[in-house]
């Protein structure tokens, strides 16, 4: 048997292209042998599994294993401690199976076997030929190249981990251990004692990876295809997040959090104006409405007129309609609250007594959505809620829709109630698999694929993945008629380490509002670190008015959402204390930003080793921290930031160089350098040379780090506004342009 049907049965999202040069494809009853090359993966849909197909060249030291649509090109080497080196060869002693490690006396003294066991694992297992008392390490590597919508990621869970893992730019992480394609739900998981993965261009990955046969529990690599990775876990109507109907993530503002149920069209209005000045300039594009409904003035909610799209007149006397074109002509994209899984109208239940649900006495069923409980399985039901929301998106022209009772964690939710037997035997339709389903893809319809789905509560597990672009991933901020508190901050930042594994992939997370006009300083900080440092939706709730510089700058510095993804692919339960953004930058290079979260309620020193950050450990790294402008100069791991009680500090953390170089700003939380369009050094002219993007009237101030030796002599730009020098090394440069002028991007050039 040759090492082909070693390979078999093992996966297919993954395209073969074409002939490597001087490789051949053996017959079976060749022996493959591995060596040094690239290895290149192609992902792809797939259909079925199909086997391995192996080639070796002796002569490069070169394997080939191909399965369809899948290849492999890679070098594989062993190295002894006391005979270095040695040599991966073809068997010598008609062995098909397996491989030969000869020494440097041409002896064979151990071997690489390939299990033929391992199901769609390709396992490369190492081991000596007796009770050899040598050591010694294999190395496997090469290059990975991926299809479609790809990044690097961690799936391997541990039970230690204390770090959330976030990527922005395809950045690399040493903590990686995986590549997934998110078109087509497919996860390639490396395996050994030691993964190491970096992205190159042109969906390229280099890999690593080492096995040492000394030691039993790390003599062996393989790398798995594991298809349908999300849905067979964790997303059962798994759909990759589709940008057409959501280009980019939503940001906005929303009455409920302060007006609660008493808003107006001219409360409304009246905020979207204070919005236009001071939040749309930077990225703040919906404003959305909420309880507009017939009886909607005073909860609970079930008493609302949800069902027929009755106005509240006294709140919104000129009707919905005026209301959007209203906010339309301020810039903004005019958003709806609905949720018509049932009604408090009692005249349109008596009026369709048919559309609604009842117990076993004849009583109609409540839920929260509504005194009276919509029977999805009613066809004539459906089609009018595919009509509501018509008229909402295409005759009163709303674009972004937040639809209530999901499928999220209230009891009273009407996904949880069409779930229970004595309810789903009082369908029409008693059969129906899934009566949830019928409302939601009703809502889809009614709405357009070109508007905007937000599905509160809702939730990956459930059937919202399939249809909305966002999901709600915990509770309200705050509780009906109360101020924001710090137990509701901890349930958002909480919700969001559980459910951001999905985050970008599946659906857009939705933290609920950012609030911070009620919280003290450093809680505002930690929510606001919490919203945007993962790019979540991002709305606000706050009465805008009311807001000092300090507070609204703080939602200034959320703004846009950054597109950011989960490093770690699967949930926590737990509150982690740190969360770290690994951050890819054209102009800037590669970086962290790592928030060091402090839940307790005490000051603390908390405590960030490189390895588990997943940075090269023993480096000099140049650190600034966001919130508070301090900078931290030049530092190694590990990290120790002090922290106060219910707070938070961010670090910027850039491995030093011998030049200035860009540090951090404060336009974005995430500090990844979003306003500089081209920040170049260049050694001949010791001059960083760019471009900055500069809001009117809202100056930009930059942070650079200079080494020993160097001093700014010169700033040129028509936007330099001053230079201070900061101490330890920093400066600080700021940018602005005069009122009224357009939003604009400007050179400069710094001289040392």
């Amino acid at each position: 048997m040759s090492i082909t049907n070693a390979f078999k049965s093992v996966l297919s999202p993954f395209l073969f292209y074409g002939k490597l040069s001087g490789v051949k494809i053996f017959p079976q009853e060749k022996i493959c042998r591995l060596s040094a090359s690239a290895v290149m993966l192609f992902l792809l849909p797939f259909s079925a599994f199909a086997s391995w197909k192996v080639s070796f060249d002796e002569k490069k030291s070169e394997i080939n294993a191909g399965n369809g649509d899948v290849s492999l090109v890679g070098t594989l080497s062993f190295s002894a401690q006391k005979d270095n080196p040695w040599t991966v060869a073809d068997s010598r002693d008609g062995v098909k199976e397996r491989l030969a490690l000869v020494d440097s006396k041409g002896n064979v003294q151990g071997y690489i076997s390939f299990p033929k066991d391992c199901g769609n694992r390709l396992t490369l297992l190492v081991y000596h030929r007796t009770a050899q008392n040598y050591a010694g390490k294999l190395y496997f590597s090469g290059v990975v190249r991926n299809s479609g919508d790809s990044f690097a990621c961690r799936a391997r869970p541990n039970s230690s981990e204390r770090v959330l893992g976030l990527s922005y730019g395809d950045a690399d992480s040493a903590t990686n251990d995986s590549i997934f394609n998110a078109d087509t739900d497919t996860l390639l998981k490396f395996d050994a004692s030691k993964v190491s993965i970096s992205k190159l261009e042109n969906n390229s990955y280099e890999f690593s990876m080492e096995a040492a046969i000394d030691d039993s529990a790390g003599s062996e690599m393989s790398i798995s295809l594991m298809p349908d990775y999300y849905k067979n876990r964790y997303i059962p109507y798994y759909r990759p997040l589709d940008r057409k109907s959501c280009p980019k993530t939503p940001t906005g503002w929303m009455s409920w959090n302060t007006y609660f149920d008493k808003a107006t069209a001219e409360d409304n209005l009246n905020e979207a104006k204070i919005g236009k000045k001071w939040l749309q300039p930077f990225g703040c594009d919906i404003w959305s409405i909420e309880s507009w409904q017939g009886n909607s003035d005073k909860l609970p909610v079930c008493d609302f007129w949800h069902y027929n799209l009755e106005v509240n007149e006294k709140q919104f006397p000129e009707g919905m309609k005026k209301l959007a074109d209203d906010i339309r002509a301020l810039g903004f994209k005019p958003g709806i609250w609905m949720s018509p899984f049932g009604t408090g109208n009692e005249k349109t239940y008596l009026e369709h007594k048919d559309w609604f649900l009842h117990d076993k006495y004849g009583n109609p069923v409540r839920s929260w959505c509504g005194r009276y409980t919509l029977d999805p399985t009613n066809s004539e039901a459906r089609k009018h809620l595919k009509n509501l929301f018509r008229t909402a998106s295409r005759d009163w022209g709303y674009e972004f829709f937040k639809i209530d009772g999901m499928s999220g964690r209230n009891h009273s939710y009407c996904a949880h109630l069409y779930e229970r037997p004595e309810i789903r035997a009082a369908f029409s339709d008693p059969d129906c698999e899934n009566p949830f389903e019928l409302c939601v893809q009703a809502f889809r319809e009614g709405i357009g694929e070109d508007r905007i789905f937000l599905a509160c509560q809702g939730h990956t597990s459930g059937v919202d993945v399939k249809y909305a672009d966002a999901c709600r991933t915990g509770a309200d901020i705050v509780h009906p008629n109360q101020p924001v508190k710090w137990e509701n901050v901890l349930n958002q930042a909480i919700c969001t380490e559980n459910q951001i594994f999905a985050h970008n992939i599946v659906s857009i997370a939705d933290p609920d509002t950012l609030l911070v006009k009620d919280l003290p300083t450093e809680q505002a900080r930690v929510s606001a670190t919490v919203v945007a440092l993962p790019g979540q939706l991002t709305f606000f709730g706050d009465k805008l008015a009311g807001l000092n510089p300090d507070q609204m700058k703080i939602l200034q510095q959320t703004l846009p959402p950054i597109v950011a993804r989960p490093q770690s692919l699967y949930p926590y339960f737990k509150k982690l204390p740190l969360w770290k953004l690994s951050v890819r930058n054209e102009q800037i290079g590669e970086y962290a930003v790592v928030a060091f979260f402090n839940w307790g309620d005490s000051d603390s020193k908390i405590s960030a080793s490189a390895e588990e950050l997943g940075m090269p450990p023993n480096e000099d790294y140049i650190a600034w921290e966001f919130w508070t402008g301090e900078p931290k100069g030049k530092i190694r791991a590990p990290f120790d930031v002090e922290v106060p009680a219910r707070g938070v500090r961010v670090l910027a953390l850039h491995k030093a160089s011998n030049a200035p170089q860009w540090i951090s700003s404060d336009r974005h939380l995430a500090q990844c350098a979003l306003e500089l369009k081209k920040c170049k050094w260049n050694p001949e002219t010791k001059t960083i040379d760019g471009e900055i993007e500069i809001i009117a009237d809202f100056p930009v101030t930059e942070i650079f780090y200079l080494p020993d030796g160097f001093e700014v002599k010169k700033v040129e730009s028509p936007a330099f506004a001053e230079r201070a020098d900061l101490g330890s090394g920093f400066i600080s440069i700021t940018f602005a342009i005069p009122e009224n002028t357009e939003k604009k991007i400007v050179p400069f050039s710094i001289q040392f």
